[in-house]
């Protein structure tokens, strides 16, 4: 199997190439910095993996096309896709600015949207299915203050994945959400409220390791999830079952 993961060079899409190559497939993993890219997949080569670094800015369409086409050249074929390429931006919705606003919707909705069109049309003239999953956010599935741009754009994902079922079923390509609720990743961590806080507020006594969120992942662009589609799996610890703000 053949999977390209965007936005992938630390934290959880780093994770996920991870354990996709560990698990046997080939993984172009692509980040913005190319540095950190290549570093990245270095440090799945050394474990045994089988990982390219292609980096880009996964919101522009000419190279997201560049992207497909190189996966396809390397490595045969497009398999699985997982659109982790995102940006985060807290801010006062009385105070929001429309630059902060292009910038979530060019790269959350807007790449996302046109790699998993040209993902999918290179699965379809495959003619072997394929699986895509796309990664939202719990914000996606409940409020959470001066995250509102943020949780639009992932609940605008969630809401992309259940439209495209209709269209993307008869190829065999099945198309998910994973909504990740707070974990520890490189940025958060640099928070010393994150880890206290979120224990506090979280069903389960702790924010999510990186494993947790790609273990999910893995899952859904299994064999194993073949008939599910359209979903969207929340890996929370609970929180947003009770919803206890960490203000």
């Amino acid at each position: 199997m053949n999977a390209i993961v965007t936005g992938a060079a630390q934290g959880i899409g780093f994770e996920i190439c991870r354990q996709l190559a560990l698990r046997g497939a080939s993984v172009v993993l692509n980040d913005v910095d190319e540095t950190l890219a290549e570093e990245a997949a270095g440090k799945i080569q050394a474990e045994g993996g089988h990982c390219l670094a292609v980096p880009g800015d996964a919101s522009d369409v000419s190279f997201i096309q560049y992207l497909v086409s190189k996966t396809v050249a390397s490595f045969g074929s497009v398999d699985i896709l997982v659109a982790n390429a995102g940006i985060t931006t807290f801010g006062d919705f009385f105070e929001y600015q429309p630059e902060s606003l292009q910038k979530l919707l060019d790269l959350n909705i807007r790449g996302n949207f046109f790699l998993t069109q040209q993902a999918a049309r290179q699965m379809r003239a495959q003619g072997q299915g394929g699986r895509i999953l796309l990664m939202s956010s719990v914000t996606g599935q409940q409020a959470h203050a001066y995250l509102a741009a943020y949780g639009m754009t992932k609940a605008a994902l969630q809401m992309l994945a259940k439209s495209l079922v209709a269209e993307l079923s008869p190829y065999g390509i099945t198309i998910n959400c994973v909504a990740p609720g707070a974990t520890l990743t490189e940025r958060t961590l640099d928070d010393p409220e994150y880890i206290p806080t979120w224990s506090r507020i979280t069903p389960l006594g702790k924010p999510a390791r990186v494993a947790d969120i790609a273990a999910a992942v893995i899952f859904l662009t299994s064999p194993e999830a073949g008939h599910i589609t359209g979903q969207t799996l929340v890996v929370d610890g609970g929180w947003s079952s009770v919803s206890p703000s960490p203000y």
